[in-house]
């Protein structure tokens, strides 16, 4: 097949490439390279157009059907990270509408399968644990994450809106806490700050106390999940993620294992509207896709920590 990746050059766009590629597909990748990197993509033979989804005009010349065929389009096209989006609310916001607009409006004039990388911060501060794809959220619409989590919510309801309206084949899953090669080192998560103090035998800093939960899954894991989304028949949403729970401390103990060093720790405040309790409860993807991570957290640290030294 013939696939557009929105997105293509992130941290999970760079690994669905290489996924893609290696069972024998053909890659398109437009990217604006606002957190992407051209440089993830450098070894792989496949198409790549640097653009912002945003821009209509561009996207019909590039990727009109009298000029070439896809068979699918996965939208993966939104920063993730909160210093990301926070440093372009607008931008992602816009990314998050006009930008999956455009882009099912590819899907749709090529009669392709549609997927959208949604996100656990659909549920905000959930008050339902672990989360099921029924849980409607706790979102704060005018808070310091709201400009993704609302981007995603309505990314959502317009990928819906076409699968009704124009009976297009569309998929959303909505990707928990995800961890691997390809993270850009100043990315502000968890697991990249971590490993990056333990690099430089910085302390590691945990924001509140520590006891916040997180649910971390190996991104060959995720990808897989992705495939087999993006292979069924299935709508969704669908939850992608480990549910194994970790909390923050757990995490300082398994980076100081895996990196040999007994850093420091320093605690600061907890940011705002970060959720203390984040887990998938993932019985769709197991009885509908047959998915499920197999990676645990040692082995997946290990491998990212040896990617960050080289």
């Amino acid at each position: 097949m013939h696939i557009l990746i929105a997105g293509g050059a992130g941290f999970i766009g760079a690994n669905l490439c290489r996924a893609l590629l290696k069972r024998g597909d053909e890659v398109t990748v437009i990217d604006s390279l606002y957190t992407g990197k051209r440089a993830n993509l450098d070894d792989l033979p496949l198409r790549f157009v640097e653009g912002d989804i945003c821009d209509r005009d561009l996207l019909q010349r590039q990727f009109s059907p009298d000029r070439l065929h896809f068979d699918g389009v996965m939208n993966l096209a939104c920063p993730a990270s909160p210093p990301a989006y926070q440093a372009k609310p607008i931008e992602t916001l816009l990314t998050g509408s006009l930008g999956t607009v455009n882009t099912l409006e590819i899907a749709r004039v090529h009669k392709a399968r549609y997927l959208l990388t949604s996100t656990s911060e659909i549920y905000g501060e959930p008050a339902v644990h672990p989360q099921t794809e029924e849980y409607r959220g706790n979102v704060n619409p005018v808070g310091p994450r709201s400009m993704y989590d609302e981007a995603k919510r309505f990314s959502e309801a317009v990928v819906t809106a076409y699968a009704t309206t124009y009976g297009l084949s569309t998929a959303i899953v909505r990707i928990f806490n995800t961890y691997g090669p390809f993270m850009q080192p100043d990315d502000g998560r968890v697991i990249t700050n971590f490993l990056n103090q333990a690099l430089v035998g910085a302390p590691l800093t945990i924001y509140g106390d520590g006891s916040q939960t997180r649910s971390f899954c190996y991104v060959d894991d995720l990808i897989a999940g992705l495939l087999a989304m993006f292979d069924s028949h299935e709508n969704g949403p669908i939850n992608l993620g480990n549910p194994q729970e970790v909390t923050i401390r757990e995490l300082v103990s398994a980076v100081k294992s895996i990196s040999g060093k007994d850093c420091t720790v320093t605690y600061h405040p907890l940011p705002g509207d970060d959720p203390t309790r984040r887990c998938p409860d993932i019985t769709k993807a197991k009885t509908l896709l047959n998915w499920q991570p197999h990676t645990d957290l040692h082995t997946g640290l290990q491998a990212v920590w040896e990617w960050f030294q080289r």
